[in-house]
């Protein structure tokens, strides 16, 4: 029987990046924290709607990551809104950086998650997507919906 600390647990998703992107590929990072911010990441306060990630001398930071201060923690509480620098393997962050450069893509947070107590983010190589992109997801889902209650009717 797997041990229950051993199963990823989702803490928080990005909803937003999946409806304003095309996710091409996916990656897991580590993430550099203090001790109130993982104590406050425990308790899910977290918010990924509008976090980015970006790539600066060899390394990988992520933007507009709130993390909300920990209601016991008094001076030792950072910043919420602060720059954090992600753990990746240099290879890795190098390969990022030339999709980025040469295809004009963009890195987004998808979801924060503990994987054997420690606190994983999982990013997306993602490629924004136009107005029509997003009516066409709209319809497709619709369709689905009515496809799914269509047939829970005959059953």
């Amino acid at each position: 029987m797997p041990d229950s600390k051993d199963a990823p647990r989702t803490v928080a998703t990005n909803k937003k990046a999946y409806h304003d992107y095309f996710v091409l590929e996916k990656f897991e990072a580590g993430i550099e924290l203090f001790g109130t911010e993982i104590k406050s990441i425990r308790q899910g306060k977290l918010n990924l709607k509008d976090a980015w990630c970006s790539i600066d001398g060899g390394e990988i930071f992520v933007n507009g990551m709130h993390i909300s201060p920990y209601d016991h923690g008094n001076i030792f509480n950072r910043d919420p809104m602060r720059v954090r620098r992600l753990l990746m393997h240099k290879k890795e962050i190098l390969r990022l950086f030339g999709q980025i450069k040469t295809q004009g893509c963009t890195i987004i947070p998808l979801s924060v998650y503990f994987k054997k107590g420690k606190a994983k983010v999982e990013i997306g190589l993602c490629k924004g997507k136009k107005l029509y992109d997003k009516r066409d997801d709209a319809a497709k889902k619709s369709a689905q919906r009515d496809i799914e209650r269509g047939m829970r009717v005959k059953e």
